[in-house]
Formats: structure tokens, C-alpha cells, sequence
């Protein structure tokens, strides 16, 4: 059976700024098997081509197409619903340009949409203009529900965050468009080019990662490097497939001779 990966990145290949030892051996076993594979993130801020930057520097080679990121899900998703329309958007540069790249323009003019990606250019006036065109009858849409994000320097409040103040603001809720969501989830299948039954997804986090495989029935690998400890598993009513200590154990012992 032919099989590929969905792979998270922070808590799976690197941690902040530090690599977790065997992922890019992992990386290289992938591209000599020619086995299918997508780094799959929910950070929206970085573009592909950043995130291909970022890898080459953990010595990991790869190519903006082996990249799927909130940002350009997010971006779909507003295209499929309405071709060619605006948004007021509060995020940075992979947002913005995964947005301008299906036509999308950036505006405060009653625009069809408030998007919400990851980003610490923030300000309150931006909030309450949110806050404002989403009561007016803009769509409401976020890249994601993560409530925070690790850093080097420790946690820092996520997009989930500030969407959650703008819901309660409000009164409407967001559509989040990254992990879990099966939007999401199932784009990065179809960028494989694979069946369900041949997708393997792995990350360290439950909640997005394994909850988002579970509910698009892929087969999911549970990494201990993360966010996810072995004791939390039992706080789940469902399981990863498989779990194991890091990215390494997944190495072939020939790849890493």
C-alpha cells in the first residue's frame, strides 16, 4: 500500500529554535524512499518560503510544496466561499501574502471578511475595528484556535486568544480553519495525493494533530516532544494509532548508519 506523512513542525522537528535529534534523518529517509510528505503547520505568520528557510537552517532541504500552512488553507478557504473578495485582517506576512495570492484584497471598507492569524503586531485599535466590522456582518474567520504558542522564551498567547475576546465582544463565533478542522486536513490529503487509508499524521499535540487525523479517519503517530505527555493521554476519549518517544524512533536503522 502506498502511504504518506502529514507532519506537524514545532514539538515534532525542532522545538523553538533547537532541532530534535533524527528528524532530518527521518526528512532524507522520506525523499530518497520517495515517500509523500507535507509539513503541516498552524502558525499563519510565516510564509512557505520562510518555513523552508527556517528548516535549512536545522539542515533539513526541502521545497515551498512540501509546505501547507494555516495562512494558505485560510486563503482557501475565504476563496471557495466567495472568489475575488476583501478582508480585514489582523496577522502578519504569511497571511497577507497567501491572501493577495488568490486575489484578495486587504480592506477596512466593509470588507466580506475578518480574518485572525497568529501575529504579535497587535494593537486595540485593530481589535475594536475588528470588533466593529464583524457586528456590521463580516464573515468571521481565524487561521486557528490555538490558545498559545511556545516560544524560547515560554508561552505567549496564541490567535485562539484574541479570538476568543473578539467572540465575546461580538456574540458570533469564529470558523477556525486550521487543525483539526477537516478543511484543513482534508487539503493537505488531497496535496498528497493520497486515499484516507494512506495518510499518516504526525504531531505532539492532541487536541489539533490526533484529534484532527481521528475525525478524518488517517492513521496518526503521537511524538513525546512536544506538548503531549504519556500521562495525558488518558484525558482523551480517542488515541493516536501509535506513540512513540520522538521523530527518531521512526528512522529505519540503515537511514541512520
Amino acid at each position: 500500500m502506498n502511504y504518506g506523512y502529514l507532519i506537524d513542525m514545532d514539538g515534532v522537528i525542532y522545538r523553538g529554535s533547537e532541532i530534535i535529534p533524527g528528524a532530518p534523518e527521518f526528512i532524507e529517509f522520506l525523499q530518497i524512499s520517495n515517500t509523500p510528505y507535507l509539513f503541516l503547520t498552524n502558525n499563519s505568520s510565516c510564509t512557505p518560503l520562510d518555513v523552508v528557510v527556517k528548516l535549512r537552517k536545522f539542515d533539513i532541504e526541502t521545497t515551498v510544496d512540501h509546505v501547507y500552512t494555516s495562512a494558505v488553507a485560510t486563503a482557501e478557504f475565504v476563496h471557495s466561499q466567495k472568489p475575488f473578495g476583501t478582508a480585514f485582517v489582523i496577522g502578519e506576512g504569511g497571511l497577507l501574502t497567501a491572501l493577495n495570492e488568490v486575489d484578495y484584497a486587504i480592506s477596512k471598507e466593509a470588507p466580506d471578511f475578518v480574518i485572525v492569524g497568529e501575529g504579535r503586531m497587535l494593537n486595540y485599535e485593530m481589535v475594536e475595528q475588528a470588533h466593529r466590522l464583524i457586528s456590521a456582518g463580516a464573515g468571521f474567520v481565524s487561521t486557528n484556535a490555538d490558545t498559545w504558542c511556545p516560544t524560547d522564551s515560554g508561552p505567549r498567547p496564541g490567535c485562539g486568544a484574541l479570538v476568543a475576546m473578539l467572540e465575546s465582544a461580538s456574540g458570533k463565533k469564529a470558523y477556525h480553519v486550521g487543525k483539526p478542522n477537516p478543511f484543513m486536513m482534508r487539503a493537505a490529503r488531497k496535496r498528497l495525493n493520497l486515499r484516507t487509508d494512506e495518510v499518516i499524521m504526525i504531531g505532539d499535540t492532541m487536541e489539533t494533530d490526533i484529534r484532527g487525523a481521528t475525525d478524518l479517519g488517517f492513521q496518526s503517530i503521537l511524538v513525546l516532544t512536544g506538548s503531549t505527555s504519556q500521562h495525558h493521554l488518558q484525558n482523551y476519549p480517542f488515541k493516536p494509532t501509535r506513540v512513540v518517544d520522538s521523530i527518531a524512533e521512526l528512522v529505519p536503522a540503515m537511514a541512520m548508519s
